[in-house]
């Protein structure tokens, strides 16, 4: 893993892997990642995706969402074949590329712990995280999943893989603000330790490195950086003075920062790659580390997925995505801003 480069979040735009996998190789060689592709219902969001991800365990859908299912479904399979066919798409994509095992990173992403058992309904309703029992066996079902997931990814693409877990809910777990079934069922706050825990069992059962990514308005940077993760994603308009000292610890303690500084929508005004890099150097500058750290240290990515982003400004973010992080790798210490 290293810094001075873009990548991508997760989701992307439209229901066609292969034109998606062509544009994401084309535009974020340096760490190109696997799609999801949620436009095309059922089983393709993020949630639904880890149904053909775990191990012994599967879902079904209801109303509000997904629940444990008792055996393999219509969820399921439908979710398994998606997976195949963006796989595949990745490894046309790939070998057209000319990247066949060339050792090139790619990534691949998953809903977190944490936030899956916060979305997922046991057979009665209930969140999973309201069962401690259960929380484990999905906890535990995910990281062998993933694990296997990733090692069939490297295999199939000669690459290394970084691993991303998206924790959407993190703050929402810790803070105790999830709602029950009813107002008289309340999801109490999950103990930081309890949480990291979870946490940590995933991370420490992959293979290779691992980003924990969070679009939470307020991101919890202090459990973050206390988690086993290499590096740390958000969206860079979450990031306040409050967060100064942590993202300073982040960075001390030797993660990565995957520094979300691209709107996931088109600006009113269209902006450069000067505009886009100033955030991250402005940052850099006020914990008061030298700039070489953003060629070290600092990724660039869009603030959160693009599925709901036009095409056009998709492919444009990606692009200014890309030319940041040059910028940042090339001579951080000549940028200069007005």
């Amino acid at each position: 893993m290293r810094g001075g480069i873009a990548t991508g979040v997760g989701s992307w735009p439209g229901a066609d892997p292969r034109e998606a996998a062509a544009t994401i190789v084309g535009e974020l060689g340096e760490l190109p990642h696997l799609v999801e592709l949620p436009a095309r219902g059922v089983g393709s969001d993020m949630i639904g995706r880890s149904s053909a991800l775990l191990v012994e365990m599967r879902f079904d859908s209801t109303t509000r969402g997904y629940r444990l299912a008792a055996r393999p479904g219509a969820v399921a399979r439908r979710a398994h074949d998606l997976l195949r066919s963006d796989l595949d798409a990745l490894e046309e994509a790939w070998e057209t590329a000319g990247f066949a095992g060339s050792g090139r990173p790619v990534k691949v992403q998953a809903v977190g712990p944490l936030s899956l058992a916060a979305q997922v309904e046991l057979p009665g309703g209930h969140r999973v995280l309201t069962d401690s029992g259960a929380l484990r066996d999905l906890s535990e079902s995910l990281a062998e999943g993933l694990r296997n997931h990733a090692a069939e990814v490297g295999k199939r693409l000669g690459a290394d893989v970084l691993v991303q877990l998206d924790e959407p809910l993190l703050t929402d777990v810790l803070d105790g603000t999830l709602r029950g079934v009813s107002v008289l069922n309340t999801v109490r706050a999950m103990p930081e330790p309890e949480a990291l825990h979870t946490l940590d069992a995933v991370i420490g059962a992959q293979s290779g490195p691992v980003l924990v990514h969070t679009c939470a308005a307020a991101p919890a940077l202090g459990f973050l950086r206390r988690s086993a993760a290499a590096a740390v994603g958000f969206d860079m308009a979450a990031i306040g003075t409050r967060d100064l000292d942590r993202i300073g610890e982040i960075l001390d303690a030797g993660k990565y920062l995957a520094l979300g500084l691209i709107p996931t929508t088109a600006p009113a005004v269209p902006q450069t790659w000067r505009e886009i890099a100033e955030p991250g150097v402005r940052l850099i500058d006020r914990l008061g580390f030298r700039r070489r750290l953003l060629a070290e240290q600092i990724l660039v990515t869009p603030a959160c997925g693009l599925a709901g982003a036009p095409l056009s400004w998709a492919r444009q973010a990606l692009t200014l995505a890309a030319e940041t992080a040059h910028a940042y790798a090339d001579e951080p210490e000549a940028l200069t801003f007005d």
